[in-house]
């Protein structure tokens, strides 16, 4: 049976500069995110998330594969996981939050 290695002992083994390298790819894998990769990093099924938005499992396995979804679809699928939607224009002079205020 192969030895295994935990990997916070390869960790130790990198050279600072691989272990600041590794570090900025898994933050950044973490800001892009499916849906589908979103709600499992949550810990969540589809089936209790079908429950806490109502619907049924089938569409939430529908919605996860959309390409092109409603920002109140999207609002309510985050909001449902425990979060909250935040959505910004990006400039090469900066980025500025848009509101996502229903009552504007």
């Amino acid at each position: 049976m192969p030895k295994t290695t935990k990997f916070s002992e390869l960790r130790a083994k990198m050279p600072p500069k691989s272990r600041v390298e590794a570090r900025a790819l898994a933050d950044q894998a973490l800001k892009e995110m499916p849906l589908h990769e979103l709600r499992t990093a949550r810990h969540l099924t589809q089936q209790q998330l079908a429950l806490t938005l109502d619907m049924t499992q089938a569409a939430v396995s529908q919605l996860e594969k959309r390409t092109d979804i409603y920002l109140s679809t999207l609002e309510n699928f985050v909001t449902a996981m425990g979060g909250r939607l935040e959505m910004y224009a990006v400039f090469p002079d900066g980025k500025v939050k848009l509101g996502l205020d229903r009552e504007a």
